[in-house]
C-alpha cells in the first residue's frame, strides 16, 4: 500500500515536471512580457537587481539536482569535448568579435563594453538553459572552472590586443572569483549533498523530488528579476542601445552554428555538441557587469552596452531551446560517438 502510494506520487510529480518542461517556452515569455511591461509602467523596478544574484544560485542549484554530479569525474576525461569548447569559446568567438565590433560605434566606451560581454563564456545559466535545450549539462558544469580561468587569464590579453593596454588594465578578478564561489561552488555543494541525502534516505528522496519541480519556475523567476531590473537602465543610452543590438543579434545566429559546426568537426555526439553551442552562444554579461560599473565614467554607457546583449540573450536562449534539439537529433544519427 505504501509503496503504491509512493510511486503514484512519483508519477504524478514526474508529470507534473514533463508538462512544464513542455511548456517552458510559454512560461519563459510570459515571464519576459510581464517583467517589460511592469519595467515601463512603474518606477523602482530597478532596485531588483540585488535579487538576481540570489534567483540565479536558486536555479542553478535545482539545475544541478537535475545532473548526476557522481558522473562529473567521467566528464572531465572528456578530452575531445573540452577541445571543441575551448576551440569555440578563445577561438572562433574571439575572431568573430573581431569581425563584429569593426561595425561597432567608435566610442571607445561602447567597444569595451562589446568585447567586456563577447568575449567572456557564461559559466552559469547556461547550465540551466542548456539542460532544458537537451543538452549535456554534465559536460559544461565540469567545463565551468576551464572556463572561468582562461577567460580570466585571456580576457586583459584580448582588451590589449583590440584597444590598448589602458583597456586591458580595467579588468579586475573580484567579480569573477565572486561568481564563481556564490553561483557556481555553493548551490553545486549542496545539490551534492542533497543527492547523498536522497540516496540515504526516503525523506530525502522526497524532498529532492519537489526540488525537481523547480527548475522551470526558477528560470522564470530569474528571467522576470533581470529584465524588470536592467530594462529601466536602457533608456538614458537609447541610441548606444540601437547602434550595439544588432551586432548582438548577428553574434546569437553565428555563435551557435559555429560551435555546433566545431562539434561536428570534433565528431561529438549530439547532446555534447549541443553543449558546445549553448556555450558559444551564451555570454557572461551578469558576471561581467561589475567589471562595467568599476570604469571610471562608465554609467550609463558602458551598462548599457552590456545589459543590452544580457536582453538579446535572454530571448535568444528560448529559440534555442526550441531548435537545438531539433538540429542535435537530425544529425544524431550521423555523428560518431564521442571518445575521451
Amino acid at each position: 500500500m505504501l509503496r503504491s502510494e509512493r510511486g503514484r506520487r512519483r508519477m504524478t510529480m514526474s508529470a507534473l515536471r514533463d508538462r512544464l518542461e513542455g511548456k517552458q517556452v510559454l512560461i519563459y515569455f510570459a515571464a519576459v512580457c510581464i517583467a517589460a511591461i511592469a519595467a515601463t509602467s512603474l518606477s523602482g523596478t530597478e532596485r531588483l537587481e540585488p535579487a538576481i544574484n540570489p534567483a540565479l544560485a536558486l536555479m542553478l542549484f535545482v539545475t544541478f539536482l537535475q545532473v548526476p554530479l557522481a558522473s562529473l569525474r567521467e566528464a572531465f576525461r572528456n578530452r575531445r569535448f573540452f577541445a571543441a569548447l575551448l576551440a569555440v569559446n578563445f577561438v572562433a568567438v574571439p575572431v568573430l568579435v573581431a569581425i563584429l565590433v569593426q561595425f561597432a560605434p567608435p566610442d571607445p566606451l561602447v567597444r569595451l563594453g562589446i568585447l567586456i560581454v563577447l568575449l567572456c563564456p557564461c559559466i552559469d545559466y547556461v547550465v540551466t538553459f542548456s539542460h532544458l535545450g537537451r543538452a549535456d549539462a554534465r559536460l559544461l558544469l565540469a567545463a565551468t572552472p576551464v572556463l572561468l580561468i582562461v577567460q580570466m587569464l585571456l580576457l586583459p590579453l584580448w582588451l590589449s590586443l583590440f584597444l590598448g593596454a589602458e583597456a586591458a588594465e580595467l579588468v579586475q578578478m573580484g567579480p569573477f572569483l565572486h561568481a564563481f564561489l556564490w553561483l557556481i561552488a555553493i548551490p553545486l555543494g549542496l545539490a551534492a549533498l542533497c543527492q547523498l541525502w536522497a540516496a540515504r534516505s526516503a525523506a530525502g528522496a522526497r524532498v529532492t523530488g519537489a526540488l525537481g519541480l523547480l527548475p522551470v519556475p526558477a528560470t522564470a523567476l530569474v528571467l522576470f528579476i533581470v529584465i524588470a531590473a536592467v530594462v529601466p537602465q536602457l533608456g538614458q543610452a537609447l541610441t548606444t542601445v540601437l547602434a550595439v543590438a544588432p551586432l548582438y543579434i548577428a553574434y546569437a545566429v553565428i555563435a551557435p552554428l559555429m560551435g555546433w559546426v566545431i562539434a561536428r568537426i570534433a565528431s561529438l555526439e549530439a547532446p555534447a555538441g549541443r553543449a558546445v553551442a549553448f556555450s558559444g552562444a551564451t555570454r557572461n554579461s551578469l558576471v561581467v557587469l561589475p567589471l562595467a560599473l568599476a570604469v571610471p565614467g562608465a554609467i550609463p554607457l558602458l551598462p548599457a552596452v552590456i545589459v543590452t546583449q544580457t536582453l538579446v540573450e535572454l530571448v535568444a536562449s528560448l529559440v534555442y531551446i526550441r531548435l537545438l534539439p531539433r538540429l542535435g537529433a537530425a544529425a544524431n544519427a550521423s555523428v560518431m560517438p564521442s571518445r575521451s
